[in-house]
């Protein structure tokens, strides 16, 4: 088994696909080129290089360079995907995400529905999430509870490079339209990916660590802290279980909800602002449905609300961090 980066896996993951079924194409901005050629061919396969590699071995009429309209050419992977094709079309960066959102969330994710269950819409839309790159308040934000809102869409944040292949294929091979949201600081990162393709199925949290005295539930890039997190604390006595829930729609409830009647004390770390997202929406479930577990306060490690800001001092402050995520868990313990 040989290490991958998280780009490499998302990489490999589309690359298979493609080999296995000629359904599947790509698109979306830059997204062609990375063969270091002259002229047109020498783009950057994506912005962060993702889709490297994939126009030379594939070819323009599956590696589609866009033009920088989202409205357009998410709304044409929309449509292709109704009638026919498997496409996998890269949002830059999700904070676009308001100039083309009518095709997703009223169109793509209505299909389904508005054709008494006849259409299907297997479209994939990756995109990238996150702060810690430097990239100021229009291109750094983690939008991925406004589309775990809709009904109709599936929203997959992988949190490892393993995560990302075995999300990613199942993406694409589903017949629904899936959000596959990156995280850019991640791209980087690597570990032990199969050589071979795999399939990580939607909906069934991945337990990091587990423990008896507190509940972690993390997302995407948070997951990595709450580990750092739940393995300092281990040394002070306090053992935590992370629940990595890999898909925010559908969610593992059950899960959660298992995990938190067993340790009675519960911690969300959630990068996205405050209001509405997925750490009040948990805490909800919790306070609905295991109430009587408690043996403390839920609490919430979430930014402020306010903008990514763009000084780094102050972007730094303002993203969850693992000393944020022990502070609140020592504070659950001490309840």
């Amino acid at each position: 088994m040989a290490k991958k980066s998280y780009r490499q896996a998302i990489n490999d993951a589309i690359r298979q696909e493609m080999l296995a079924d000629p359904r599947v194409v790509v698109m979306g901005e830059d997204n062609a080129g990375g063969i270091e050629a002259p002229g047109e061919d020498d783009a950057w396969g994506g912005v962060l290089g993702v889709t490297k590699g994939l126009m030379p071995e594939f070819g323009r009429e599956r590696v589609l360079d866009t033009p920088i309209s989202e409205s357009a050419f998410i709304g044409a992977a929309a449509g292709a995907a109704a009638t026919g094709l498997r496409p996998v079309a890269e949002l830059m960066f999700v904070d676009f995400m308001g100039v083309c959102f009518d095709q997703i969330f009223n169109q793509a994710g209505k299909f389904r529905y508005m054709f008494g269950g006849k259409a299907v819409t297997p479209l994939v839309v990756r995109t990238m999430y996150g702060a810690g790159f430097r990239a100021a308040s229009q291109h750094s934000q983690c939008l991925y509870p406004i589309f775990t809102h809709v009904p109709g869409l599936k929203v997959v944040l992988p949190s490892s490079p393993y995560e990302a292949k075995g999300l990613m294929i199942q993406a694409i091979r589903d017949d629904d339209p899936v959000i596959f949201l990156e995280h850019k600081v991640m791209y980087d990162d690597e570990e032990d990916v199969p050589d071979e393709s795999y399939t990580i199925p939607f909906g069934e949290a991945n337990l990091t660590r587990e423990g008896d005295d507190v509940t972690v539930v993390a997302f995407g890039r948070m997951v990595g802290l709450a580990n750092a997190a739940a393995d300092a604390l281990e040394k002070d006595g306090i053992s935590c279980t992370v629940v990595d829930p890999r898909t925010t729609s559908p969610l593992d409830t059950d899960t959660i909800l298992e995990c938190v009647e067993e340790t009675g004390r519960l911690v969300i770390v959630d990068e996205a602002s405050p209001r509405c997202n997925m750490a009040t929406d948990i805490s909800a479930l919790v306070a609905q449905e295991a109430f009587g577990a408690l043996k403390a306060p839920v609490r919430m490690v979430s930014p402020p609300h306010t903008p990514v800001p763009f000084a780094p001092e102050l972007e730094d402050a303002y993203i969850p961090s693992q000393a944020k995520i022990e502070t609140a868990i020592r504070g659950v313990m001490a309840h």
